[in-house]
């Protein structure tokens, strides 16, 4: 990961860009604040929709609360495989 300081000459986005699409770079602020700026593949993209859909995210909730456990005969008996 690359750290760039930004002082009162801000590199062009474009630059910046070219260096986060070959590795994650932080950006680093006078004031000390400082951000990532990373290239998002289609993974990230859909983990970032993922956590928006509320109902999804509700559902998820819901299913992690359930503590009914089945052995994996029961579930071969449901799917009638035996």
């Amino acid at each position: 990961m690359k750290t760039i300081e930004l002082t009162t000459i801000a590199p062009y986005l474009a630059e910046l860009l070219d260096l986060a699409s070959e590795e994650p770079v932080i950006l680093k602020t006078p004031e000390g604040r400082a951000y990532v700026l990373g290239e998002m593949d289609d993974f990230d993209e859909e983990l970032a929709l993922i956590r928006n859909n509320e109902e999804l995210m509700a559902l998820l909730d819901e299913r992690l609360r359930e503590k009914t456990t089945y052995t994996l005969q029961q579930v071969r008996e449901q799917l009638g495989l035996v």
